[in-house]
């Protein structure tokens, strides 16, 4: 005969259980901690657990993030300038950065700071990451004098869309080209 296993899981098992799928969804995503949470909840929210409540699983969540944080395996504060900084980088307005970090999770006062800091190092930082996104679209300045009148208001709805505000995107499509030849080189 074959022996059948007993296949309950006991609590230090789970918990175990649950720090190794941590450590792989970290090592392959570096989530933020809202982030975390829900790719834990969907996975054990679905499985079954004989011994344990859904109730008991949240607890048991909540407990293995906390000990995440304290042992600065997840932080959302270097989470939010991280992120910030990439989105900097291709061109994201602070509106769009906001709304990305708060869709992740993130905690107002973290957001808050990045976006300080963000302002701090370069006031005009709209302005340039405009000009990035008319460089990457070929849109506004880039494009050709005899059609740069044609698509003016297709342009402004790109810049709008790309969470640019109205001033700052009039004064991007208003740059002549060789100011913004000047402007790109120095980007």
């Amino acid at each position: 005969m074959i022996p059948i296993k007993n296949k309950k899981k006991s609590l230090e098992a789970t918990v175990e259980e649950m720090r190794n799928f941590t450590f792989t969804y970290i090592e392959k995503y570096s989530p933020s901690k809202q982030q975390l949470k829900t790719y834990l909840l969907k996975k054990y929210l679905n499985t079954k657990i004989p011994n344990i409540n859904k109730k008991n699983i949240t607890d048991l969540i909540d407990v293995v993030l906390e000990d995440l944080e304290k042992t600065k395996f997840i932080n959302d504060k270097f989470y939010s300038n991280s992120k910030a900084k990439n989105l900097i980088q291709r061109g994201s307005s602070i509106n769009k950065i906001r709304n990305y970090l708060l869709s992740k999770g993130i905690k107002y006062k973290y957001i808050k700071e990045t976006i300080d800091q963000i302002k701090e190092n370069n006031e005009e930082q709209d302005f340039f990451s405009a000009i990035k996104i008319c460089k990457k679209k070929r849109i506004g300045p880039s494009r050709d004098e005899n059609n740069r009148s044609l698509f003016y208001k297709k342009d402004i709805a790109i810049l709008a869309r790309s969470g640019f505000d109205f001033e700052t995107s009039k004064k991007v499509m208003d740059l002549k080209k060789d100011e913004y030849l000047k402007i790109i080189n120095l980007l």
